[in-house]
């Protein structure tokens, strides 16, 4: 991996221009399908009681007496039964060849492939094509944690400077919003089923990642819940809500703001209109997750 993991980035459970990233992340990456075996019910044998043919009764021989001659009509011969039409059988195609899936390292040509399939050009300019499961993997375990893993963003940073409104009271400049716009359309571009389809097709590859950074096999998918549920759970407020300048950088005036995660904190940063997008897209793919 170019970018090996930081301590801080995949500490056990117990974060910044990159929240849409997780977003994006939870459908590149896109839990696997559970199959049911339904068990075939057992068929009732009946038996069939034949009954025994009837005794023949003995026939008494009486002497013919002599009557007229009646032409008698010619005995009807019974039809022969009509051969059974055999209907013609489908010849069954072989099934198709599954490619078997490559290793970890090997990984990124084909899923970006696969994700070239989905996304538009315009979209996939805005992806960071490199270690795309690992990176994806290690982001989205520190969103679960309400962090941000800045050196494994699976997006580029957008190229507009963060920016606010001076007045009475220091607020987030709305056009600052704008600039998180692409990146909502790259997450809302896929369809949950498309999302949950990848994430199924590359599990295996996504529990091996997963073990490098000392997860057991089969965690993710925890993982996973756990990340959508905390920004889904993300406050929504009404209104703007007034910042404090902190030497170069900005901190939210009220302190229940302030200290929610920074995950959550990114998500508030994106503005109410990008907010309720995702959270709707986050829902659908939580559904279809909890649907297979």
């Amino acid at each position: 991996m170019s970018d090996k993991p930081e301590v801080s980035d995949v500490q056990k459970r117990p974060p910044n221009n990159n929240l849409l990233f997780a977003v994006i992340i939870l459908i590149v990456v896109a839990c696997a399908a559970a199959f049911v075996l339904l068990k075939p019910s057992d068929e009732k044998v009946t038996r069939t009681e034949v009954e025994p043919p009837a005794k023949e009764q003995p026939i008494m021989e009486l002497k013919p007496e002599i009557a007229p001659i009646i032409d008698t009509p010619s005995a009807v011969k019974p039809e022969e039964p009509k051969e059974l039409e055999v209907p013609t059988q489908r010849a069954v195609e072989p099934a198709p060849k599954v490619e078997p899936l490559v290793t970890l390292d090997k990984s990124d040509t084909v899923v970006v492939a696969k994700m070239d399939e989905y996304l538009s050009d315009s979209v996939m300019s805005l992806m960071v094509t490199d270690d795309v499961i690992r990176r994806g993997v290690v982001f989205i375990d520190n969103i679960a944690q309400g962090k941000i893993a800045k050196k494994h963003t699976p997006v580029i940073k957008p190229e507009e400077s963060f920016s606010v409104t001076e007045g009475d009271i220091l607020t987030i400049d709305p056009n600052s919003y704008e600039r998180y716009t692409p990146y909502v359309k790259v997450f809302t571009s896929m369809s949950a089923a498309q999302a949950v389809r990848m994430y199924e097709e590359y599990k295996p590859l996504i529990n091996s990642a997963y073990t490098e950074i000392g997860y057991g096999d089969d965690e993710f998918n925890q993982t996973l819940t756990d990340a959508i549920d905390l920004l889904l759970d993300t406050p929504e407020p009404e209104g703007d809500l007034p910042l404090l300048r902190n030497s170069v950088t900005y901190q939210y005036a009220f302190s229940e703001w302030e200290q929610l995660p920074a995950a959550q904190k990114q998500l508030l940063r994106m503005g109410p209109e990008n907010m309720k997008k995702v959270k709707a897209a986050l829902r659908n793919i939580k559904t279809q997750l909890e649907s297979n």
